[in-house]
């Protein structure tokens, strides 16, 4: 005969169930759902579905995702459980709790160097559970972090291999030292660029800049070349020539006076950020919490 605390233990759902009810009832769209989640919109309909099963009724009514009755007075209870839960790792971390959550990040270098770090004390401080580890990888080559949790890719977001959702995109502008625009100057039109030092990076492709602005000039061949956009935002602040830099990326150098802008415009860049985790993966609480943080608060 089962003991009324096992009896108990069958009726209560996975807790990425109810996770997902919480969020379909609040978004009302599957398509919001799975990307908050980090998961496909298929699995946020199977998680549903599974829940219904086990409670024996139907939670939403309509296709709007309009909660039933039994919806309704279901989601306050989850709610309120949710939010006693999520009390618990700030109550574990002031304990001795029996050890950290350990998560490993691969991460590009300038990326890891111009925007995570930066604000990285803000998720160590709201996650003092979560040991992190940060590991290099470089787009578009194959230097990759193997063994990391999750990796932060920069590149087209065609990824067979992995699931991924956008982090953000940005837009490039040619930049140059103060330097360099003194002695090389003036820039007044994009035109200007031409016989100019560019510097070159299968990261940001020139081709990007000269179509949007109706120059009808083929991707330099010669000049020096980075695989890194870091390195060539130095090497630009060095002097050394025109890097076309991402705004957003570019900040660091902006910010400091090493990097100035040469025109107004701005062009979308043909790649992007991208969170990238193996199936599965966010199933683990400590590589949801740094993918939501992340998402919600990295470019803040």
């Amino acid at each position: 005969m089962n003991s009324p605390a096992i009896s108990a233990a069958k009726r209560i759902p996975p807790i990425q169930c109810l996770l997902t009810f919480e969020a379909l009832a609040r978004l009302r769209s599957v398509t919001q759902a799975a990307e908050e989640l980090f998961v496909t919109p298929s699995a946020v309909s199977h998680r549903v579905k599974q829940l219904e099963q086990i409670l024996g009724t139907k939670l939403f009514g309509r296709a709007d995702f309009s909660l039933t009755t039994e919806g309704i007075e279901y989601l306050a209870h989850v709610r309120e459980g949710l939010t006693t839960l999520q009390k618990f790792p700030a109550i574990a971390g002031q304990s001795a709790a029996p050890g950290k959550r350990k998560l490993r990040v691969a991460v590009t270098p300038t990326f890891a160097r111009a925007i995570l770090i930066p604000r990285l004390p803000r998720f160590t401080e709201a996650y003092p559970e979560i040991d992190l580890t940060l590991q290099v990888s470089i787009p578009l080559l194959d230097v990759v972090a193997e063994d990391a949790d999750l990796m932060i890719r920069f590149g087209s977001g065609r990824y067979a291999d992995v699931e991924h959702v956008c982090l953000v995109r940005d837009e490039v502008t040619p930049m140059a030292s103060p330097a360099f625009v003194r002695e090389q100057g003036p820039f007044e039109t994009p035109q200007d660029l031409e016989g100019q030092a560019l510097l070159r990076s299968p990261l940001e492709p020139w081709r990007t800049w000269f179509a949007a602005q109706q120059l009808d000039w083929p991707e330099p061949t010669e000049g020096s070349q980075f695989n890194d956009v870091g390195l060539m935002c130095d090497a630009a602040a060095a002097g050394m020539g025109i890097a076309l830099v991402r705004l957003k990326l570019g900040t660091l150098w902006l910010d400091n006076g090493s990097l100035i802008r040469l025109f107004p415009q701005t062009v979308p860049s043909p790649h992007a950020h991208y969170l990238c985790w193996r199936t599965g993966t966010m199933e683990r609480w400590e590589c949801n919490a740094f993918a939501q943080w992340l998402k919600q608060a990295a470019w803040g």
